[in-house]
């Protein structure tokens, strides 16, 4: 990552959650953040922002934490939310807190315990976040529009599809035209083209070899790497670049995206 964030001069670095596995921080003082984040990422290009959205394995930690500006204090390069929207000129990114959307997760979680502060009023958090992510897209004048979240929307992977985002986040997605989504869960590098949309999951930075890849219409699906490894994205006002790499920064797969120019009506 280090390597080729230098060669592309790379502005800022997205992760799609699940920053701290298994279960998120303890706390501020948990030495995870530095093990994990600020020893890790070290090489000079990846001494940008970083920004973070978060994974459900996340909110089974102390959520507030990992949003706490105690964080930021620690490593200057840490900022995460809960949703929020980065203007980076001619794109503009929305990103989106997912895990709330997931039934299982309230209604069957298992062995796992959950921090729900801050979402305890499940429907009208989510209907407030789908409204300010519509509202956000309309009022867009970027030329590129881009939705970050931790789960999987469309994905041959483990999960699979998200039933919930499909119904809720998608048709929001199409109307407004995004261009792409970005997402984690599914520990894999794979790119969907559907419907105008480009499905980019970027979930391998660490665990990964599952071995269970599911069926995906061929004409969509155009790659599938069942192992660890990151993404790029590179735009202009024409075209934006998308490059997938391994852990040895080997190129595994190259989609360029046309934009047409705004006719004057």
């Amino acid at each position: 990552m280090g390597l080729i964030g230098e060669k592309l001069e790379i502005d800022f670095v997205i992760s799609t959650g699940d920053n701290f596995y298994e279960d998120g921080l303890t706390g501020e003082d948990d030495p995870a953040f530095l093990d994990s984040f600020t020893s890790i990422y070290t090489a000079p290009s990846l001494q940008k922002q970083w920004y973070n959205v978060l994974g459900n394995h996340d909110y089974r930690g102390d959520v507030e934490a990992q949003l706490s500006p105690v964080l930021t204090r620690k490593d200057s390069r840490w900022l995460c939310s809960r949703s929020f929207i980065l203007d980076a000129e001619i794109a503009e990114f929305v990103f989106v807190d997912t895990t709330p959307f997931v039934d299982e997760y309230f209604q069957d979680p298992g062995d796992s315990t959950y921090d729900w502060r801050g979402v305890y009023q499940r429907k009208e958090y989510l209907s407030d976040l789908l409204k300010d992510v519509d509202g956000a897209l309309k009022n867009s004048k970027a030329k590129w529009k881009i939705v970050v979240g931790h789960h999987t929307i469309k994905s041959a992977g483990h999960h699979g599809v998200t039933k919930e985002l499909l119904l809720r986040l998608l048709p929001i997605l199409e109307e407004n035209n995004v261009d792409m989504y970005v997402n984690g869960h599914d520990h894999c590098l794979q790119h969907i083209s559907s419907n105008g949309i480009e499905f980019l999951t970027s979930g391998g930075g660490s665990k990964a070899w599952r071995g269970d890849r599911n069926w995906w219409s061929p004409e969509e699906l155009k790659l599938y790497y069942d192992g660890q490894g990151f993404m790029s994205v590179k735009m202009t006002r024409s075209e934006a670049v998308v490059l997938f790499y391994d852990v040895h920064g080997n190129i595994l797969h190259k989609w360029s995206i046309p934009k047409e120019p705004l006719k004057a009506a």
